[in-house]
Formats: structure tokens, sequence, C-alpha cells
């Protein structure tokens, strides 16, 4: 077996992109060593994080885009309502809190529902593709991973858009300021192999369009 780390992912709109590069080049103002939006790190929001054995996943593929077509009418649509972060020693994970709709929960357990059979709990730190920096990948990523479909399914789903990292009193304080809702809506979905901190580096394939 050979356990590849993937995202079913949704990709947002232009104005939700934006806003998160802003938030971004913020967060590398103030720690350059933080991962910027480029070709290795898609803005996105996730559905469905897992390891899949790379031999079952055109298969997994195929599986998860005949569901989302046969889903029926979903509004992709949603709202961004604040910030949230994670500390890591003396960094801060930061990312933009996404209300998480009735729809973004029924397309999340259809997912989970077909691509379960090809899931395995085997993966390892292999499964992520590197690092650009030549470093590890973290050990909570890979648990992260691990415990997705049922720790961050179902009324555990907490939508979000990962932004970047910054030292944690940068961070407090860009929490602190006041924050202004705006909507958020989704374009696709995609299939993307994980990175470190769970940013999704490579993209696999296209599975629906909203």
């Amino acid at each position: 077996m050979d356990p590849i780390a993937v995202n079913v992912l949704m990709d947002p709109d232009a104005e939700t992109v934006e806003r998160a590069r802003a938030v971004n080049a913020r967060l590398r103002a103030d720690f350059p060593q933080g991962f910027a939006f480029d070709s290795n790190h898609a803005p996105h929001v996730t559905l469905v994080q897992c390891f899949i054995d790379r031999g079952k996943l055109v298969e997994a593929a195929q599986a998860v885009s005949a569901a989302l077509l046969a889903t029926g009418p979903t509004d992709w649509k949603s709202k961004a309502t604040g910030l949230y972060a994670l500390s890591d020693g003396k960094l801060g994970l930061v990312g933009i809190v996404i209300a998480p709709t009735d729809d973004f929960r029924r397309v999340q357990q259809r997912i989970v529902d077909v691509i379960s059979p090809f899931t395995t709990g085997a993966g390892t730190a292999a499964a992520f593709a590197p690092r650009l920096d030549g470093e590890a990948i973290g050990q909570a990523t890979v648990d992260y991973v691990k415990g997705f479909i049922g720790a961050s399914t179902g009324q555990s789903y907490n939508a979000h858009l990962t932004v970047g990292i910054g030292t944690n009193d940068f961070v407090a304080a860009l929490k602190a300021e006041p924050f202004e809702s705006f909507p958020v809506r989704a374009v696709s979905v995609s299939l993307y192999q994980l990175g470190d901190y769970g940013v999704a580096q490579k993209k696999l394939g296209h599975l629906h369009d909203c």
C-alpha cells in the first residue's frame, strides 16, 4: 500500500481569494518564512481530508465526481465571519472562518460516504507533498488528516480558509481588529495532495463545477 494525503476542497471565488491574499501578505510581512499563495499553495476551503491508496486514487476521484453530479441543486454560497488561529510554539496558523451551511455539510457527508471505501489509516509523513524547504512534515499535520473524518465532519465541520503563518503577538493583534463579514462562494471542487500545515500543494484533478 502506498498512501497519499489528499484534500477534496472547494475553490473559492476571486473576491474571496483577494481577501485571503491581503491577509496572507500582512502575515508574510511579519513572518517572511511563512507560505505565500502560489503554485504550491492554493487558497481553498476544505471539504474532506484523508489518506488514500495511490492505486485507488483515480477510482476514488471518479466516485466523488459522480456523487457531486448526482447530489442535486446545492447552494455553494456562505459568508466569512472572522479569523481563527492555532498556536504552534511561537507561531500561529491563521485562517478565515466560514459559516458552514447545511448544503456544505450535506455535500461533505456525500463525499465521506463515497470516498471512505478507498481510505486507509496507514498514512505517514511520506504521503504528503514534500516541503519546499526540505524540512519534515509536522506530526500534527499527519494526525489531523488521520482523524479528519469523524473529528471534523458533520456537526463538527469547521469551514475555513487558511491564510498563513505569523508570530503569536502579531496574530493576536490581527484577530483583535474589527472584521467585516463578506460573501464566500465556491466555484469548483478539486482534488489536491496535501502539504505541511494542510496546504493544498499539488493539484491532482478537477472534480466538479459549482
